[in-house]
C-alpha cells in the first residue's frame, strides 16, 4: 500500500509554525527558480526510503545471521546499533522489540512523531498523522489490516510508544526459505514498514517486505 491508501493526508489538518515556515521558504526558493520541486520530492523520498532505512536493514539482517549480535541488540540497542556506526540526533536511546511467531510489535508516537532517524531516515506521512498516532493504540489490529496485515487472533499485538527521549525498532521475524543468503542479500529483504511492525518480511518474487 502507499501512503495515500487509507491514511489522511498531512495537509487536511493545519500547519504548524514552523511548517508554514518550511512551505514558505520552499516556495520563495522554488518560485526564484533556485529549487526543483520535483527534485525535492525525490531527494525526500530518497531518504524517507531508501538511504535511511538501508542501515535499519543492516542492522536487521546482522542480527539474523549472527547470535550474539542479536542478543546484545535485544539487551543494549543502542551500544549495539552504534557499533555499525548509526548513532545521532533522534536516536541516542534505542531499545529493539522482537518479533516473533506468538508476538507482533508495533511502534507509534502518540504525542508527536519522535522517530529513530539514524536506522530509519525520515518518518513517513501516515506515520505522523494524528489518525495513525490515536487509533494505533486504540485499535492497532484494524490498522494492521489496513497495512495488508491479517495477524491471527493467538499472536499478541504488543504497543511501543516513541518519546524524546526513547525510540523503538522491530526486529521483524527472518523469513522461512532464506538460510541461504548472505547478510547483504538479506538486508535487500527489509523494508522501513518490517522495522514499524506495519508489514513482516517475506521472500516474494525478487524479495519484498508485505
Amino acid at each position: 500500500m502507499t501512503d495515500h491508501d487509507h491514511h489522511p493526508r498531512e495537509h487536511d489538518a493545519p500547519l504548524s509554525g514552523p511548517a508554514l515556515r518550511v512551505k514558505a521558504l520552499e516556495s520563495l526558493l522554488t518560485e526564484k527558480g533556485l529549487v526543483d520541486p520535483k527534485g525535492l520530492d525525490e531527494l525526500i523520498d530518497t531518504y524517507e526510503t531508501k538511504v535511511g532505512p538501508r542501515n535499519g536493514a543492516r542492522v536487521v539482517a546482522r542480527a539474523w545471521v549472527d547470535p550474539a549480535y542479536k542478543e546484545w541488540l535485544l539487551r543494549d540497542a543502542t551500544a549495539a546499533i552504534a557499533e555499525l556506526g548509526f548513532t545521532g540526533r533522534q536516536g541516542e536511546d534505542m531499545v529493539v522489540v522482537e518479533n516473533t511467531p506468538k508476538v507482533h510489535n508495533l511502534v507509534v508516537c502518540t504525542l508527536c512523531s519522535c522517530y529513530p532517524w539514524p536506522v530509519l531516515g525520515l518518518p513517513p506521512v501516515w506515520y505522523k498523522s494524528a489518525p495513525y498516532r490515536s487509533r494505533a493504540v486504540i485499535d492497532p489490529r484494524g490498522v494492521l489490516k489496513e497495512f495488508g496485515l491479517d495477524l491471527p487472533d493467538d499472536v499478541e499485538v504488543r504497543i511501543w510508544d516513541s518519546t524524546a527521549e526513547l525510540r523503538y525498532l522491530v526486529l521483524p521475524a527472518r523469513p522461512a526459505g532464506t538460510e541461504g543468503m548472505s547478510e547483504e542479500a538479506l538486508a535487500a529483504l527489509v523494508t522501513r514498514d518490517a522495522m514499524i511492525g506495519t508489514a513482516r518480511v517475506v521472500v516474494g518474487s525478487g524479495g519484498r517486505s508485505a
